[in-house]
């Protein structure tokens, strides 16, 4: 297993959009995803579950891939994050 640092740097949070490109994204892989943040814990393949988080800006957060790709799994979600979900 292993897990990254982050804060959510998007100034509307991680809204339904970015949101959904995150489950997406860890959903795409085989690893078990899972985020850390305003003392909950989410499974990051759930929408219900990483929207129920309420993460706003500046959150900080522990993510954690756990499987055969791992690693690449969290690079992903680590370059989705700190890309600000592609919104400027």
């Amino acid at each position: 297993m292993i897990e990254a640092v982050l804060k959510i740097s998007n100034p509307t949070g991680l809204h339904a959009r970015p949101a959904a490109q995150f489950v997406q994204k860890a959903a795409s892989f085989s690893s078990k995803v899972t985020i850390i943040g305003n003392n909950k814990v989410a499974d990051a393949k759930s929408i219900l579950s990483v929207m129920g988080m309420g993460l706003n800006y500046g959150a900080e957060i522990t993510v954690t891939a756990d499987g055969e790709d791992e690693k690449e799994c969290l690079e992903s979600l680590v370059a989705l994050i700190e890309g600000n979900f592609g919104e400027g």
